[in-house]
């Protein structure tokens, strides 16, 4: 086995979403503060893309939370019980997601995104344009129960009930 990899947060995400949801994640702005040490022309360039490329931490779970074992999604029955590495939520071993949020502009260090499905204070480890070049090649397949358990995903967060 390798050695551990010791990383640390390049950014930290400011504003948007206060509390972690399971949908109504769309429609809320959110800065992607980067590292003050950072100089101003590692994001040269950026504000010609359309959309980022996320690697964050669940930061409000807990390692107690992982869970290495089927289950239903979301634990309800109506759904079959998948292993671990089906599921993007924080029952992952090292409690990493990624999200592609659509990047509004670029202020200095601040990246103004609209569609993070992060909270206020989550560390960011890295970041990256999105290319449509290296997305999926091929149909992508996804069995019924991911559009029937997500379909008010990227609802606006002002519809949420």
């Amino acid at each position: 086995m390798t050695a551990p990899l010791e990383i640390h947060p390049i950014a930290t995400v400011v504003g948007g979403h206060a509390k972690v949801a399971d949908d109504y994640q769309g429609g809320t702005e959110a800065i992607i503060r980067l590292n003050p040490d950072y100089p101003a022309e590692t994001v040269q360039g950026l504000e010609e893309f359309s959309h980022l490329q996320i690697v964050w931490h669940f930061h409000h779970a807990s390692p107690t939370d992982v869970a290495l074992h089927a289950r239903s999604p979301r634990n309800d029955p109506r759904w079959p019980a998948t292993g671990t590495f089906v599921h993007r939520n924080h029952r992952r071993p090292n409690q990493l997601a990624t999200s592609f949020p659509r990047l509004l502009r670029v202020d200095g260090l601040d990246l103004h995104v609209t569609d993070l499905d992060a909270v206020v204070g989550t560390p960011i480890y890295d970041l990256a344009p999105w290319f449509p070049a290296m997305g999926p090649r091929g149909a992508v397949r996804t069995p019924a129960w991911v559009d029937e358990m997500l379909p008010d995903y990227w609802s606006d967060a002002h519809e949420r009930g």
